[in-house]
């Protein structure tokens, strides 16, 4: 898919996202029941030991953790919009010198989620952080010393990424399944920024990577 379509969907999530509480503005609703009437999340308070249980399931595709991750989750605020997840990636040997394992430590603020009827939703704007390794002996966080001082001021074996993105989903009315969640992600790393700030003839699209993926939100264990 071409670039200028991944643009045309994320400028017009972002409009989604300031024309949104301008809706809620002229609705005579009091603010509580506003909020409600579209975003619909409700989070699943777990006691004790429970909250180590996760509450959601994740697969992703590149992203810069690997050709395929998947991991756990956990969400909470009041409306969910927060999510911590750990995913363990791979990275083939036909895309390396051999085969890797990565790890990734990735934090997401979802400030929206809109219902459509029953069964369909849309978060139209989220965005966050991860932190990937990568493991193997010959990457380092700090500079070997069999290279001269600062020949390479960053690590090769951690990345921070930003990134920005968009789910759809349904829910399919299942026991254990409470939503399947689409998603598709814009992402950067520091290193291809500082490329576009020394560099000027480096596009956005040199500097961007997509990647998408599936969610799975589990159900309460009910008793």
């Amino acid at each position: 898919m071409k670039w200028s379509i991944f643009k045309g969907i994320l400028v017009g999530g972002l409009a989604t996202m300031a024309l949104l509480p301008l809706q809620a503005q002229n609705d005579s609703v009091a603010p509580t029941v506003r909020e409600r009437r579209w975003d619909q999340r409700t989070h699943l308070r777990y006691e004790g030991w429970e909250r180590l249980k996760p509450t959601h399931l994740k697969w992703q595709y590149a992203g810069g953790m690997g050709l395929n991750s998947v991991g756990i989750g956990w969400d909470y605020g009041r409306r969910c919009q927060w999510e911590t997840d750990f995913l363990v990636g791979f990275l083939p040997s036909k895309y390396a010198e051999k085969f890797r394992l990565t790890f990734t430590v990735k934090q997401n603020y979802i400030p929206w989620s809109i219902c459509f009827k029953e069964h369909w939703m849309a978060e139209p704007f989220y965005c966050g952080l991860y932190l990937t390794t990568i493991a193997g002996e010959e990457f380092w966080k700090k500079e070997p010393g069999r290279y001269p001082n600062k020949y390479y001021n960053f690590s090769t074996k951690m990345r921070p990424y930003l990134f920005v993105g968009q789910r759809f989903g349904f829910s399919p009315r299942h026991e254990l399944v409470r939503h399947i969640s689409l998603f598709y992600e814009l992402s950067t790393c520091e290193l291809y920024l500082i490329s576009k700030v020394t560099n000027k003839s480096l596009s956005m699209r040199d500097i961007l990577r997509l990647s998408f993926g599936v969610k799975v939100q589990l159900f309460k264990e009910r008793h």
